[in-house]
C-alpha cells in the first residue's frame, strides 16, 4: 500500500492525497489553497494517470478540502465522490458560490482561467457524488478490495475522519478534527483502535493553549465584551466563515440573550451565503446529526436580520448591533472586508471581535496584529484605515488542541504517522512529541509527490 501527498507544499493548503492498494486508487480531499488563485492553487493532479483513480473521499466541505473537486472528477470521470449526507449538500453550495467567486475575479483581476468550473459542470458531477451514513463499512471501488468507514469528525456540520481498510491494513485519515464538543456540534468520535497508519492534521501544532481556558469561561468572556460594546451604543462586528462559525457564533448569541448576557432585544444580522449555509445546518438538527442542542434551529428559533438580495447597497450600519459577516478572515470583496471600512473601525465605541483562525497575511491578521490607532489596509483599491474601535479576539476554534490530537495518537499507536494539514513548525513540535513519547512510530511529514509505503 502507497500514500502520496498530492498538496504543492508541506502546508495548510490545497488538501488531496492518494492511498493506492495496489488493486484500488482512492484520493483523500480535494482542496483549493485559500492564498492562491487559478491553477497555482489546485493539488497536483498531473501526478494522477488520467482515468486512474477508482473514487474521492471528502471529509468535509471546506474549499481548502473540496475546492478543486470538480477539476478533479473532470480528469477522472469514471471515479465516484463519497461523502456524509450533510457534507454533500455544503460541498454543493460551496461549489456553487466557488463559481460566482472565480467569475469575479476573471473580471476584476483578469485571471484567464477562471473559472475552473461552471454551475452547469457541478450540477452533472453531483450524479457521481455518494452519501454514505457513519459508522457502516462502504467499498471504495468496484472489486470491494478497499472498504472506507465514516466517523463523526466534530469539526462542521457532516465532517467526516475515515477508516480504510485493505490487504489486511487498516489506514485512519482524520480530516479536520475537533475533539471537545462546541456551542453546536458535539466532538469528534474516533475509534481508537490500533492502525498501520494514521494520516492526521496537525493545525494548531503551533498553538499553546492556556493552562486554565475553559470553553464555559471563554464563552462568558465573549458574552462580556458584547455586552460591554453594546452599553456604550456601539455596534459588533464579529467575522465568521459563511459554513461553521457563522452556525456556531449565532448559537452562542441565542444563549446569551436567553441567559440575559446581553439584551434580548438587540438585532443581530447576517447575510449572503451564511444564510444559505444556516439553512442546510436547520435542516440537518432534530436527530439528524450529533448537536449538543438537537432541537434548536437557528432561522426558526431566532430573531435575525437576513441579507435581502433585492436590496442593493451596503448593509446598514445601526448601533446597538451585532454583524456576523463573512468572511471571516476579511479577505477583499467580502462583506466583512467592505463592512469595515464603511466607517466602522474608526468609531471607538464599537467592537471588533475575531472567534476563529485569520492567516497573518489576511486583511483580519493585519488588524490581530496591529494596535489601537494603527492605520490597516483591507483593500489594495482604497487608502489605509484606522482603527480606533474596541479588538478582541478569542478562542473557539474548530480545529483540535495540540495536546488532544497528541492524546489520539498516542492512543492509536500507528506503525506510520503521516502528519499533514500544518505549517512546518506546527508539524515539526508532533515530529519531537513523537520521536519521545512514541519511538517505535515512523513519523513523516509527507513530501509532494514522493511516494511512502504502509506495511
Amino acid at each position: 500500500m502507497l500514500f502520496r501527498s498530492l498538496c504543492r507544499n508541506a502546508e495548510i493548503g490545497a488538501n488531496s492525497y492518494l492511498l493506492d492498494t495496489g488493486k484500488a486508487r482512492v484520493v483523500l480531499d480535494a482542496g483549493l489553497h485559500p492564498k492562491h488563485d487559478g491553477l497555482e492553487g489546485v493539488p497536483r493532479y498531473d501526478l494522477l494517470e488520467d482515468g486512474s483513480i477508482d473514487s474521492v473521499v471528502v471529509t468535509h466541505a471546506h474549499l481548502d478540502h473540496i475546492g478543486s473537486l470538480p477539476v478533479l472528477l473532470n480528469r477522472q470521470p469514471q471515479a465516484k465522490a463519497f461523502f456524509s449526507q450533510a457534507a454533500a449538500e455544503l460541498s454543493t453550495a460551496m461549489l456553487h458560490n466557488s463559481v460566482n467567486v472565480m467569475q469575479a475575479k476573471r473580471t476584476e483581476l483578469g485571471i484567464v482561467e477562471y473559472p475552473l468550473f461552471t454551475h452547469r459542470g457541478i450540477d452533472e458531477l453531483e450524479r457521481v457524488f455518494e452519501t454514505r451514513p457513519l459508522e457502516r463499512p462502504f467499498e471504495l471501488d468496484p472489486d470491494g478490495s478497499l472498504i472506507g468507514t465514516f466517523h463523526d469528525a466534530g469539526h462542521v456540520l457532516g465532517s467526516t475522519g475515515i477508516t480504510l481498510q485493505a490487504n489486511g491494513h487498516r489506514v485512519m485519515y482524520t480530516g479536520d478534527v475537533n475533539f471537545e464538543d462546541s456551542t453546536l456540534i458535539k466532538g469528534a468520535r474516533f475509534p481508537e483502535d490500533h492502525v498501520d497508519a494514521l494520516i492526521i492534521e496537525t493545525t494548531r501544532g503551533d498553538s499553546v493553549r492556556p493552562a486554565d481556558y475553559t470553553r464555559e469561561n471563554e464563552e462568558l468572556r465573549f458574552a462580556d465584551a458584547i455586552a460591554r460594546t453594546l452599553h456604550r451604543r456601539g455596534s459588533v462586528l464579529i467575522p465568521v466563515f459563511a459554513m461553521g462559525k457563522t452556525q456556531e457564533v449565532l448559537t452562542m448569541l441565542h444563549r446569551f440573550k436567553k441567559a440575559g448576557l446581553i439584551p434580548k432585544k438587540t438585532p443581530i444580522f447576517i447575510g449572503g451565503l451564511s444564510t444559505k449555509m444556516t439553512v442546510i445546518y436547520d435542516k440537518y438538527a432534530k436527530g439528524r446529526t450529533r448537536r449538543s442542542d438537537d432541537s434548536f434551529r437557528i432561522l426558526e428559533d431566532m430573531d435575525l436580520q437576513a441579507g435581502n438580495r433585492k436590496k442593493a447597497g451596503p448593509i446598514p450600519l445601526n448601533p446597538g448591533a451585532i454583524y456576523c459577516l463573512s468572511s471571516g478572515m476579511m479577505s477583499e470583496n467580502t462583506v466583512s472586508n467592505q463592512f469595515a471600512r464603511a466607517g466602522f473601525l474608526e468609531n471607538p465605541k464599537n467592537g471588533l471581535h475575531f472567534v476563529g483562525y485569520a492567516d497573518p497575511d489576511s486583511p483580519a491578521g493585519h488588524l490581530r496584529a496591529g494596535q489601537t490607532g494603527d492605520k490597516v489596509v483591507l483593500d489594495s483599491r482604497y487608502g489605509p484605515v484606522a482603527r480606533k474601535c474596541e479588538m478582541e479576539i478569542f478562542d473557539f476554534s474548530g480545529h483540535a488542541t495540540r495536546e488532544s490530537l497528541l492524546e489520539f495518537i498516542l492512543k492509536v499507536r500507528p506503525k506510520k504517522a503521516f502528519l499533514v494539514h500544518g505549517d512546518p513548525k506546527a508539524s515539526n513540535w508532533f515530529v519531537d512529541q513523537l520521536r519521545e513519547k512514541l519511538p517505535k512510530t515512523e513519523t513523516i511529514i509527507p513530501q509532494p509527490g514522493t511516494d511512502y509505503r504502509i506495511d
